[in-house]
């Protein structure tokens, strides 16, 4: 009888730790045991023992060293969090358990676990060598005895072939693009490498949603001329082959690399590659021309900052001089919910909130003076309606900043309205009776033209796109901004949408005719702008180009015409302009087409009202001491597979890690 098996336990109390589906408990004399059924060791069982030691054993157990734990954790805080049905969950080993719960089918792999380690390492911009480190070490070893540790240089390699099979996915995807893109194009300042240029492409896709990828983040020689610049950026449009796609790309600068876009320009309208003979083409950014007027005006009343500033820092550095100022505050009625706020000098947004409060308090600032003969800051009466003066215009920028700050990626038409009020500013500003106000204006107004005169066709044509304002909006600035030639201004605009639309029309027309004359249209995309003969050396092709130009009043209206007669969609703050043209895409099919490009195009380089300043564009000692090649590979593939996480509903780290590592 003694070498009979041991009577199991009959459970007069449901166990209710998962570490039971790893041991049997069984009942021998007066004693319980726990019998471990991998290998088959015995521990005690009794209910005052608890289970942690049975945890413990299961981590050491060789038998079962290929299963999981961290499954198990995971069912336990879910446990915890009510998320677990434990009553269809099956404790009852005679039957078969749940596959994606028991930590019986888990088996280690190796391989997935590696890619999954350095995909981690480029999703999050974590160091290359932290794979060194002795802390990730420890970790990872006391989670996962069989991972084989790799060398940063292993890391690195991997890197690489991540990049290399991810720039191909993206490759694949432009060639399959319904439109044209834009680029950006921005400096970066390293801090042993000299400058690194990073070209981003915008596009709005199938779905018409409006897309951005880093496409290239190359390193550029300082003394690299602007032909030799040029020459770095048509590598890498040829790199992807999108020369035959580009519709416009914006700069920073609204001043410099003139000639560096003119190369550009020429180059591919030469080659027939740009629309409209690239008039669309150079664009230049609108955070950039605001951020540096803005400065013009900061630096007319730069002496009364620094005193208002000094004295927002005097009150604010003690609590009893902060209930002082609030007393002071009480005697001439300022109730103010807003308290006195230190601005950061880089950001002009927060400066111009600082003078903003600290004029509600200008009594309270007098006051203080009277009582506190160590305060020796404040402004004069002059210095305040100086600063009053220059807030009341400031608060425009800082309005037309705050549209744009909600939104991640704006579309093109949503910039001219506010570049029209600001440029109508500028306007009254230049006009002022105070020598000093228009002064500042002129000087502001005199880097604005210059952006003016580079996009407002741009800013005109998108605005016109947008089926609440169509001509309309054109039609109600320009007079405003132009006086007596607004007419002819106004002309120009129409003549060409009028001119950009029938070059989309021509397109169309010989991408139909593309399989009954074996053309080709080239870039992979009938809407390309770029159809050339290639098979059948057609020698009538311009006769079709004539037909089309030539017959237009004896068809039907086109679709610009019956866009531009039908009365404006009625404005509501729920209008989603990407989704009105993707519903009406079957009633304009041309313009529909040309829309998909033109509101593709950025405006800006970086939400209005930011400040690009250098500080913003340097690489960190760490990235800035990385092999360029690599460097791009990290960069590039970071913003991909970054890319690849928009739109989750889900914001758990399981369930991220799942979708974005998941491409093994």
């Amino acid at each position: 009888m003694e070498n009979s098996s041991p009577p199991v336990v009959k459970k007069t109390k449901r166990l209710t730790s998962l570490v039971w589906n790893d041991f049997e408990r069984v009942k021998r004399a007066d004693a319980c045991y726990a019998v471990c059924k991998h290998c088959k060791k015995k521990l005690s069982g009794s209910s005052t023992s608890g289970t942690s030691h049975l945890r413990n054993h299961l981590k050491r157990c060789r038998k079962r060293s290929n299963h999981d734990i961290a499954q198990l954790l995971v069912v336990r805080e879910k446990k915890k969090e009510g998320s677990l049905d434990l009553e269809n969950f099956n404790f009852d080993q005679e039957q078969k358990k749940d596959e994606t719960l028991s930590l019986e089918s888990y088996k280690f792999e190796q391989e997935r676990s590696r890619l999954d380690l350095v995909r981690m390492i480029i999703l999050h911009g974590y160091p290359l060598a932290m794979v060194e480190h002795i802390g990730f070490k420890v970790f990872v070893k006391n989670l996962q005895p069989l991972f084989k540790f790799m060398s940063s240089n292993s890391v690195e390699a991997d890197c690489m072939d991540i990049y290399v099979k991810e720039k191909q996915k993206v490759y694949e995807m432009l060639d399959k693009l319904p439109g044209r893109l834009s680029l950006t194009a921005g400096m970066w300042a390293s801090c042993e490498n000299g400058g690194y240029l990073c070209l981003t492409a915008q596009y709005i896709d199938e779905t018409w949603q409006l897309q951005k990828k880093i496409l290239n983040f190359v390193m550029v020689d300082p003394s690299h001329t602007e032909d030799l610049l040029s020459e770095v950026l048509m590598t890498c449009l040829m790199e992807w082959d999108i020369d035959r796609k580009l519709f416009s790309m914006t700069l920073d600068d609204c001043s410099t690399n003139d000639n560096f876009v003119f190369r550009i320009r020429d180059r591919l309208t030469q080659n027939r590659l740009l629309l409209s003979n690239g008039q669309l083409f150079d664009v230049r950014c609108a955070s950039h021309i605001l951020n540096l007027i803005v400065q013009d005006a900061l630096e007319a009343i730069n002496e009364v900052i620094h005193k208002i500033r000094e004295s927002v820092r005097y009150v604010k550095s003690s609590q009893a001089r902060q209930e002082k100022f609030n007393e002071l505050a009480q005697q001439v009625r300022i109730y103010n919910e807003k308290g006195l706020c230190l601005d950061c000098p880089m950001r002009w947004n927060t400066t111009y909130l600082m003078l903003a409060v600290a004029l509600e308090y200008r009594d309270a600032f007098s006051l203080l003076q009277e009582h506190d003969s160590a305060y020796t800051m404040a402004p004069s009466d002059i210095e305040w309606e100086r600063v009053s003066t220059i807030c009341n215009y400031l608060k425009l920028f800082y309005e037309v900043s705050n549209v744009f700050s909600g939104i991640k990626h704006p579309t093109a038409n949503l910039y001219f309205p506010e570049i029209c009020d600001i440029h109508l500013q500028l306007i009254e500003w230049c006009k002022s009776s105070d020598v000093v106000i228009s002064t500042m204006g002129l000087k502001m107004k005199s880097k604005f033209d210059k952006y003016w005169s580079t996009c407002n066709l741009a800013l005109a044509v998108a605005v016109i796109l947008d089926p609440r304002f169509k001509m309309k909006l054109v039609e109600y600035y320009y007079p405003q901004i132009y006086g007596s030639s607004a007419s002819e201004r106004i002309k120009v605009v129409f003549d060409s949408i009028k001119e950009l639309y029938n070059e989309y029309s021509i397109c169309s027309t010989l991408a139909s005719l593309d399989q009954g004359l074996g053309w080709e249209v080239r870039g992979n995309n009938r809407f390309t702008g770029t159809c050339l003969p290639s098979v059948n050396n057609d020698r009538l092709s311009g006769f079709d180009k004539f037909l089309n130009e030539t017959s237009n009043s004896q068809r039907a209206k086109s679709d610009l015409d019956k866009y531009l007669e039908e009365p404006v969609f009625p404005r509501n703050l729920d209008f989603n302009i990407l989704n009105w043209w993707k519903v009406h895409m079957p009633r304009y099919p041309i313009l529909s087409m040309m829309a998909r490009d033109v509101l593709g195009i950025p405006m800006a380089t970086v939400p209005l009202g930011s400040t690009i300043s250098v500080g913003d564009r340097v690489l960190d000692p760490y990235r800035s001491s990385l092999n360029p090649d690599i460097l791009q590979a990290l960069i590039s593939t970071q913003d991909w597979l970054q890319t690849e996480l928009e739109g989750l509903h889900s914001s758990s780290s399981h369930s991220v890690l799942s979708l974005c590592l998941d491409a093994n």
